[in-house]
């Protein structure tokens, strides 16, 4: 799975995410959402050498449980999981090569 262009219609649940086996990115944003729209190219650059990584993005905001449960307050924030479990983030990420860092970390981490 590459890197996701598009927000979920629909979150999935807490419980969907924390059953997950491997590496996992959850981005939350919003499509209007100006810091959102400048990381876009980065994550792009950074995910383009680990198109193996499954992305969701998630548009976030009031009432929205996934979020909150992540304790998300600044958008974009790049969630990294690891076999259900977050294992770092990035929260309005403004250099590639730190989010390919992160990706890098993801991936060995399950070797």
């Amino acid at each position: 799975m590459a890197m996701t262009d598009t927000y979920a219609s629909q979150e999935p649940d807490r419980s969907h995410i924390d059953s997950t086996q491997g590496p996992l990115v959850l981005e939350f944003g919003a499509p209007w959402c100006g810091y959102c729209k400048a990381a876009q190219p980065l994550i792009a650059k950074a995910f383009a050498s680990h198109e193996d990584v499954p992305h969701i993005k998630i548009e976030d905001g009031k009432g929205r449980p996934l979020g909150r449960s992540f304790r998300v307050k600044l958008w974009p924030s790049l969630i990294f999981i690891r076999d259900g479990r977050e294992v770092s983030r990035l929260v309005r990420p403004d250099d590639a090569e730190a989010i390919r860092k992160e990706l890098a970390q993801l991936v060995s981490a399950g070797a």
